[in-house]
């Protein structure tokens, strides 16, 4: 029996068949697809959609998720006249830990002064520690991070004297914010799909992650997260110094884009070959390239931080004390076992103003071996791990070992995770657990005397958060060691974010001792 098409073929039959197709080689997708109609056809033209790409699809998933977001917040923008008449918040009764609508966006606004329009870092003023002493204070966060506040506080002002529609100043503030929070989440989005190459649909779990619908607006973090993100695919279109210039910036967001630096200077070593041909490399070198890197981003970080830190030397100064300065965080591994056991830390009982000098060591110290273990680790695999994998093993390792974890810091996560591990069930069971662990956290901060949470629920959960990365991080490494089993390279693909380093060569390192060499290469010596 012959079929005859029922109109002409078109006259462009091109079909993008190499695509990922998530709903017939994932069985997560595959269910989930039945409510539309069931998986992808086999003989489906493929990225043929005029209007519905992969790119916009991705983007109105973004756009619905960050607005669920917003609504989750919204409860701590409502306003309400005090006893005498006076417009104000609602914040009675712990409305925002109960509501679990807290941000720290709000109470900032008048914490850090901005409410008076005071340029940050120049502006200081008197807070009391717990035990009645008095402190100076200043903006305490990276200097891309303050100024963004800064203008974000300017658009409000100017809101609020023109005719447009208005509110309380800080409800102002907070949309604002939340604008170009969004906006960076969205860029985030983009990265990651365009870092994702023929997986495309891997960055849904990017745009769809439960984590971006509790913490988008937390905080001030996706603005890192989208430099981290686009400076990762400045480097995956082999543009080295522009890479290092926007993770130089995201550093001098939120430090951790810095961090990233490392693992493409591991695996541009490996890559590495004295005597080879540069033709091979187009006249740019791995090493080269990865210095390049390097040098853009603390030249950038530099030139950022410089007129601030010679300006206003002392509030510059603020975020690095702070964080010298402040003791184990409710969500660290440290308060944890602390929890758990009665453990009185590593410096023992401490005031409020006290500086906890062991603890900052051995974060530092357990930081350090964590980040020489994944060296090892890039320099020995038997073949060149991918970058993403490196990537998410420093920031967890980051993460794990640092006396901070607040909760909007998992979002750091987020996009390297779907990179590295494009495991869609175990990644959305991971993030489930982390954006549930609010929930206990806000209650715990309410307070037992006003029927919240005993400590060791929201700790728990805390430990249960640790536990899944760990594992995370586990199955990357195993990944690494058996590359047959890493859904990206399974299909024939090599690093499609290594930049310069996708499909490289992968060549013994004659100047390298022994230890770090690739296995397969010194067993054969």
């Amino acid at each position: 029996m012959s079929y005859v098409s029922p109109s002409p073929l078109a006259a462009d039959l091109r079909s993008v068949d190499d695509r990922d197709k998530p709903s017939r080689t994932d069985t997560l997708t595959a269910q989930l697809c039945d409510l539309i109609g069931g998986p992808v056809g086999d003989h489906a033209v493929i990225g043929r959609a005029r209007f519905w790409t992969p790119m916009r699809v991705l983007m109105a998933f973004a756009v619905l998720f960050l607005a669920l977001s917003w609504f989750g917040k919204a409860g701590c923008i409502q306003q309400r006249p005090d006893a005498d008449g006076v417009l104000g918040l609602d914040w009675n009764n712990g409305r925002q830990y109960v509501a679990m609508c807290y941000s720290d966006t709000v109470p900032l606004y008048g914490a850090e002064h901005l409410n008076e329009g005071a340029f940050p870092y120049k502006k200081q003023w008197t807070d009391f520690s717990a035990d009645g002493k008095p402190q100076v204070r200043y903006m305490e966060y990276p200097v891309l991070s303050g100024l963004y506040q800064y203008a974000a506080m300017g658009i409000a002002k100017a809101w609020k004297q023109s005719p447009l529609p208005g509110a309380l100043e800080v409800v102002v503030y907070f949309n604002v914010v939340a604008v170009g929070l969004a906006l960076a989440w969205l860029v985030t989005v983009w990265a990651s799909a365009q870092l994702a190459g023929r997986r495309v649909w891997d960055a849904g779990l990017v745009a769809l992650s439960p984590l971006v619908l509790v913490h988008a607006f937390t905080n001030f973090d996706t603005l890192a997260t989208a430099f981290a993100a686009a400076g990762l695919l400045a480097w995956a279109r082999r543009r080295p110094v522009l890479a290092g210039m926007l993770l130089g910036l995201g550093g001098a967001t939120k430090l951790y884009p810095l961090l990233l630096l490392g693992p493409i200077l591991i695996l541009c070593l490996r890559a590495e070959r004295l005597g080879a041909d540069d033709s091979r490399w187009g006249g740019l070198r791995p090493l080269r390239a990865g210095g390049a890197a390097a040098a853009a981003a603390v030249i950038t970080w530099l030139a950022v931080n410089a007129p601030i830190a010679v300006l206003y030397d002392q509030g510059w100064r603020e975020f690095f004390r702070l964080n010298t300065d402040r003791h184990a965080d409710p969500d660290s591994v440290y308060n944890v076992i602390s929890s758990f056991t009665g453990w009185q830390g590593f410096d023992g009982v401490l005031k409020s103003t006290d500086t906890p000098t062991i603890l900052n060591l051995v974060s530092l110290l357990l930081f350090v071996i964590a980040c020489a273990g994944i060296g090892w680790i890039g320099l020995t695999a038997a073949r060149r791990p991918r970058l993403a994998q490196l990537a998410f093993l420093v920031i967890a390792a980051f993460l794990l070992t640092n006396k901070v974890w607040s909760p909007q810091y998992s979002l750091w996560l987020v996009p390297i995770a779907v990179l590295a591990l494009p495991q869609r069930r175990i990644l959305l069971a991971w993030m489930t657990i982390d954006a549930l662990v609010w929930v206990p956290r806000m209650y715990y901060y309410l307070g037992t005397d006003r029927k919240g949470l005993p400590e060791q629920w929201f700790t728990t959960t805390v430990a249960l958060r640790d536990l899944t990365v760990i594992a995370l991080c586990f199955l990357v490494i195993r990944q690494i060691y058996r590359p047959e089993h890493d859904p990206v390279r399974r299909d024939g693909a090599d690093d499609p974010g290594g930049g310069l380093l996708d499909r490289a060569p992968d060549p013994e390192h004659p100047w390298l001792p022994p230890l770090l060499r690739p296995r397969t290469l010194v067993t054969a010596t």
